[in-house]
């Protein structure tokens, strides 16, 4: 039976549309996703929009629309970025369903039911961009006298009647399950923030609002609705079932196995959530992931500096698998990084269209013209096979396990290389005059080795990947991980007379898009 794997990504808030940080997080987690799946296992993804809460209710005000249109809309927005990116989410999971409902209420009433909720009276400071309470020590005092988030978000004294959580019971459990659990929040940075946010002392959580009404009923208080926080994390429940514990895919995928957030909510992921799930007597997840940030040119984008960019303009301009390629490629997971269109092309071209690119359409346009299609004999060379196999089954899997995914593509692109030098030196196209037997075994490595490449590059760059594995003719069901040191298919394509078509350019040059 496959090993069950369960991976989401953050839940999107729609109170705009979608822009690149949200493209990058859906890619590196489909990425993985995919990965995940090529080993074999049993693989749900996650991901979808966060539909309530303050902030949602002021854009839809100040478009003159009701809460629940604009969430329609906007929620449309990022299935269609999903499709546009190649996502393999499983579920796209929305928080304004009735099922989710329920699902929040279930969690709250367990958490009251032990005795963690009490009403009371908020007083202090918010963010509504950020949807989140901030203690006086934590906010930075511009020169104006104006008071700011850690993030630079405005804040506002609120007053209002609210329900609390116990938050602060639960700081002793929290450290002794970060001690018991070093991976539980990675990389290493985001795990020592939140150990010196939790070890500074955790104040209990206001998780109610009464100054609007967009959002999850409180039960049995109704006047309130939940923190918009602790309805969103609930979503990780109700995509698999909750709150029918017994149900097939809550046993089998709870608890989560991986948590890809933004840096920038590791506080609700790492703190919140499993407090949450303690009270509630429910398993905690076993990694929360938190990614940074994509910059242009080395500068957060943010709509007052205009340079906003959304990710169907990337793909317009670039296509899905250069974009998907140069994320992975260039932003090291974990760690901010930054793009251009001109570092997009530089990468694309020089690791795909020259490096792969070439290596596949040379080879294979080579056969095609000089052995009209057929798949060349001789014995391959057993070295650069090995080298290729150490690289991908060893190397590139251990890495994109690890999460390390930039060094995984690299890894990839090292065996890549290896088979250009392999062909620049044995040059098949001065054996086919003094050895042709020669000539084919060279082009029979090459092809070999190809096939492998393009089933351990299928997580980043599926649609190249795939329309390569379909020239070569590899069935859809051997595109697997455990396929790639697998060369049966090669002797079997040969006995069923399998040619070659004329190839057509998997990873074409790029040029700089034209300026609008």
């Amino acid at each position: 039976m496959a090993e069950p794997f369960y991976i989401t990504t953050a839940i999107n808030y729609p109170n705009g549309p979608p822009h690149v940080g949200h493209a990058y997080e859906a890619i590196c987690t489909d990425a993985i996703a995919r990965f995940q799946r090529l080993q074999g296992r049993d693989v749900f993804f996650l991901t979808g929009t966060d539909e309530h809460g303050l902030k949602m209710a002021q854009a839809a005000r100040e478009r003159g629309i009701e809460p629940r249109a604009l969430a329609d809309e906007m929620s449309s927005y990022f299935r269609e970025m999903d499709a546009q990116l190649d996502i393999s989410f499983d579920r796209f999971i929305r928080t304004s369903e009735p099922a989710h409902h329920e699902a929040s209420r279930e969690l709250w009433r367990r958490m009251a039911a032990k005795g963690d909720i009490y009403l009371g009276r908020y007083e202090g400071w918010y963010s509504v961009r950020d949807e989140a309470y901030y203690d006086e020590d934590e906010l930075v005092v511009a020169d104006t006298g104006e008071k700011f988030s850690p993030q630079g978000t405005p804040v506002e004294w609120t007053v209002e009647e609210s329900w609390f959580f116990r938050l602060s019971a639960y700081q002793d459990r929290l450290l002794a399950h970060y001690a018991a659990n070093p991976d539980f929040i990675r990389p290493e940075t985001r795990r020592n923030e939140v150990l010196r946010f939790v070890e500074g002392g955790l104040s209990d959580l206001s998780i109610s609002r009464t100054s609007f009404d967009w959002g999850v009923k409180v039960p049995q208080s109704e006047e309130h609705v939940m923190y918009v926080w602790l309805d969103a994390l609930t979503n990780y429940l109700t995509g698999i079932g909750f709150p029918d514990t017994d149900s097939e895919s809550y046993r089998k995928f709870w608890p989560a196995d991986l948590h890809i957030i933004g840096k920038d909510v590791v506080r609700f992921h790492a703190v919140y959530w499993p407090a949450f799930l303690m009270s509630a007597d429910l398993p905690l997840p076993k990694q929360v992931f938190g990614h940074g940030h994509v910059l242009l040119r080395g500068e957060k984008m943010s709509k007052s500096l205009g340079n906003v960019v959304s990710p169907q303009e990337l793909v317009d301009a670039f296509g899905v698998d250069a974009v998907r390629y140069f994320l992975i490629r260039d932003v090291s997971f974990g760690q901010d990084g930054s793009y251009s269109p001109e570092a997009i092309v530089t990468r694309v071209n020089a690791d795909l269209a020259n490096s792969f690119g070439n290596l596949a359409q040379r080879t294979l346009s080579f056969i095609v013209k000089n052995l009209e299609g057929r798949l060349p004999g001789g014995e391959a060379d057993a070295a650069l096979l090995a080298t290729v196999r150490e690289a991908l089954s060893v190397e590139m899997r251990d890495h994109f396990a690890a999460l390390a995914l930039s060094q995984g593509v690299e890894a990839w692109l090292r065996a890549v290389f290896a088979c250009n030098q392999y062909i620049d030196a044995e040059a098949p196209w001065a054996l086919r005059k003094t050895d042709p037997a020669r000539m084919e075994a060279v082009l029979a490595t090459l092809v070999q080795a190809i096939r492998m490449l393009a089933i351990a590059i299928q997580p980043v760059v599926p649609g190249a990947a795939g329309r390569l594995l379909d020239q070569l003719g590899v069935p859809a069901d051997e595109r697997d991980w455990r396929h790639i040191g697998d060369d049966s298919l090669y002797a079997r394509l040969q006995s069923q007379e399998f040619r070659l078509a004329p190839p057509q350019p998997i990873f074409p040059r790029m040029e700089m898009p034209a300026q609008g």
